[in-house]
């Protein structure tokens, strides 16, 4: 697991247009980001419909997809990201100690 002590985490949300999936994820997203890296971390959110060329930089097949650039190495965790355990785990994030 990622120390989040250090450094800012650089995180990407691909979504597609303004459907139910897209706004639970954002939601889901930037609840688990407070919780989580208050104050540590940039979120980036991405209408594919809007920039559909902005996809083949991150290799982005589905939304919404959640891509973690920073801290290395890179993760994704696709879906409208609805059990932070998972996205936790599955982005290397360390949950923070209460």
């Amino acid at each position: 697991m990622e120390d989040t002590s250090k450094g800012t985490w650089e995180l990407r949300l691909y979504i597609a247009g303004n459907t139910r999936r897209s706004i639970e994820a954002v939601k889901n997203i930037k609840k688990i980001c407070e919780d989580q890296l208050a104050g540590m971390y940039n979120l980036k959110v991405i209408d594919l419909l809007q920039n559909p060329q902005l996809a083949k930089g991150d290799q982005i097949f589905a939304t919404p997809t959640l891509v973690k650039r920073l801290p290395l190495p890179p993760r994704k965790s696709i879906g409208d990201l609805p059990d932070t355990e998972k996205v936790l785990v599955g982005l290397d994030l360390k949950p923070r100690e209460e």
